[in-house]
């Protein structure tokens, strides 16, 4: 049986005792990124880039398409492009056909994932700093309702973008004094949550970050029902604006 299918037909129990009504999800402080409760789907873009880390995009993905399952209002979820759409290549070879442009006021949630920090002749981070082109998007794209995240050396591009000075944030260890350096107030979690700011840590952090956004933006009940389909539970401390 083809492995979607059978997750949806095991979820679906679930994903019917949950009422119509939704938690308005705002994260603790006066940026909050949502006022109102949600009415319909949660709009998820994540942003790719030749260069991008397999996991770093692929992990959050996999959570938020798995959270439809889990919440009456359901998650629609994809990876867009500040260039032209078509074939992004990842970090370790993966092709990735991305069929959609950047349009941050048609979403509610952007994930940038990192890649390539290691690499400054290479593609990846360093590689759309030098073009500019995503930091720039990225600088345009804040207003009400929308909230930015990243993980691992994707904060790196928020940075560039002057998102993350003066903000609570994390990402990679080995990329930690470079967010510092460039005025992130770092905090050592693996989850840094600022209202409409949202960070996370290494490779693998992608998890979390997604599985803690599932939980403020749609409950905790659409949380653990993904952490049970992905026989994963959620690790590290996710640190909130107070």
């Amino acid at each position: 049986m083809e492995r979607r299918e059978f997750l949806r037909r095991t979820s679906a129990a679930g994903a019917a005792t949950l009422g119509a009504g939704t938690l308005a999800a705002t994260a603790a402080g006066t940026r909050a990124a949502a006022a109102t409760p949600r009415t319909g789907p949660l709009r998820v873009d994540i942003v790719v880039f030749d260069g991008v880390e397999e996991l770093d995009c692929v992990a959050p993905y996999e959570v938020f398409s798995a959270a439809a399952m889990h919440h009456a209002n359901g998650v629609e979820v994809r990876y867009v492009t500040t260039g032209r759409p078509g074939l992004i290549r990842c970090g370790y070879g993966t092709g990735i056909q991305v069929k959609h442009r950047w349009a941050p006021r048609e979403t509610d949630l952007i994930v940038v994932p990192g890649g390539g920090y290691t690499r400054r002749d290479g593609p990846g981070v360093w590689a759309e700093i030098d073009n500019g082109t995503l930091p720039r998007a990225l600088a345009a794209a804040p207003r009400e309702g929308l909230t930015i995240s990243s993980l691992c050396t994707g904060a790196v591009l928020l940075s560039a973008a002057g998102l993350t000075r003066g903000r609570p944030c994390t990402t990679h260890h080995g990329a930690k004094a470079y967010l510092a350096e460039h005025g992130g107030l770092v905090k050592n979690a693996r989850v840094v949550d600022d209202g409409d700011l949202v960070t996370a840590g290494g490779i693998t952090s992608g998890l979390e970050l997604a599985l803690w956004l599932v939980k403020r933006e749609l409950g905790a009940d659409a949380a653990t029902g993904v952490e049970t389909m992905l026989e994963y539970e959620a690790r590290g401390t996710v640190w909130q604006a107070s």
